[in-house]
């Protein structure tokens, strides 16, 4: 994976990961903590026994914001800080819907877009949430 090689440590599996179309986040092993972004120490215990685990990919939209663009760059798209049910938060976009909908309390639920190296998590509001914003 050519641009994989470049990134190290930690940051490298969770690449690894993605570009395999998996999401993962690490845990301690000591207190049970969940965490993100992919570090080599706990930051909530200070255990060294990490361990990566699949993220259940369920979050719920705890900051979002729409970034404007013209339309022939592209058109708005919205950026967002989710917390994930393990507990992390990390930065994102929700899809799928006009960013102005993007709510805070929102419930998401993750995939892998893209591809190899280029892979990253994205969100998409989850079927009740989007129902809910339907009726309004």
């Amino acid at each position: 994976m050519p641009g994989v090689q470049g990134v190290g440590g930690a940051d490298r599996r969770f690449k690894e990961a993605l570009a395999a179309g998996r999401f993962d986040i690490q845990r301690c092993r000591s207190c049970g903590s969940h965490f993100f972004y992919p570090r080599v120490i706990c930051p909530h215990c200070g255990g060294s026994e990490i361990e990566w685990v699949a993220a259940s990919g369920r979050a719920t939209v705890h900051s979002t914001t729409t970034v404007r663009r013209k339309a022939e760059q592209g058109g708005d798209y919205n950026v967002c800080i989710v917390e994930l049910d393990e507990g992390p938060r990390m930065m994102s976009r929700v899809d799928g819907t006009p960013s102005d909908d993007v709510r805070i309390g929102m419930r998401v639920s993750a995939s892998v877009a893209g591809a190899g190296d280029g892979a990253f998590v994205v969100f998409h509001v989850d079927g009740r949430d989007a129902q809910q914003e339907g009726a309004r």
